[in-house]
């Protein structure tokens, strides 16, 4: 019992030199095989292997108290009782010490489990983070281009501005221009047709000196 129980100390004591240590294939290798023994029945069989252990130890502890009270009402121990109570405080050490380390163990794998965990949130963060910014500077470079075009924009509008009130003007111009030559059309049509009128009197005062020049011949 007491050379298992080195045994098993000095596994779990290599473990926890594995899990401290930064030895990255065999830690890995460590924190799998935890990672095994954890799942299905793995949990209820440890259970069961600490749960026995503890009984041992308490019948270990009470072993002890026996024998010193017996030592106690002898006023001495024989021999017999020496070597009984060494063994069962050596096995009672070795049992606490088991359970002790086992039990930092538990805890050294969950907390390293843990710092996993945020080692990949973080790496994930970080690669998220590095879309984004891939993200925001395309963003930056496509609102660099979109600011270009506004403004090219705005000097074709200006231009055109220009241009329209040009034409506007040109256009201004022409109507007056325009009226212009209305106003000189309607008064040339109606000298023409002041002239018609005379034209018209004209020939028919012609008509009648010539009905008086023929009235005088005859």
């Amino acid at each position: 019992m007491i050379q298992l129980l080195f045994l098993v100390l000095f596994a779990e004591g290599v473990m926890a030199f594995l899990l401290l240590v930064k030895i990255e294939p065999l830690r890995e290798l460590v924190v799998k095989s935890l990672d095994q023994i954890k799942m299905g029945k793995g949990p209820a069989t440890v259970k069961t292997i600490a749960g026995t252990m503890s009984v041992i130890l308490l019948s270990s502890l009470m072993s002890i108290v026996k024998i010193q009270n017996k030592g106690a009402k002898l006023g001495t121990m024989s021999p017999m009782d020496q070597v009984l109570w060494r063994t069962h405080l050596l096995e009672a050490s070795l049992i606490g010490f088991t359970l002790l380390l086992g039990f930092i163990i538990d805890r050294m794998h969950h907390y390293i489990k843990k710092l996993i965990g945020l080692r990949i949130r973080v790496r994930s963060s970080k690669e998220e983070l590095e879309h984004l910014e891939k993200e925001r500077s395309q963003l930056k470079d496509t609102d660099d281009k979109a600011s270009k075009e506004i403004k090219l924009l705005k000097e074709e509008i200006s231009i055109l501005s220009e241009n329209l009130k040009k034409l506007k003007s040109e256009s201004d111009e022409k109507d007056k221009k325009i009226e212009t030559a209305e106003a000189h059309v309607a008064a040339l049509q109606k000298q023409s047709a002041d002239l018609l009128l005379e034209y018209d009197r004209l020939l028919e005062d012609n008509q009648n000196l010539q009905n008086h020049a023929s009235g005088y011949k005859s």
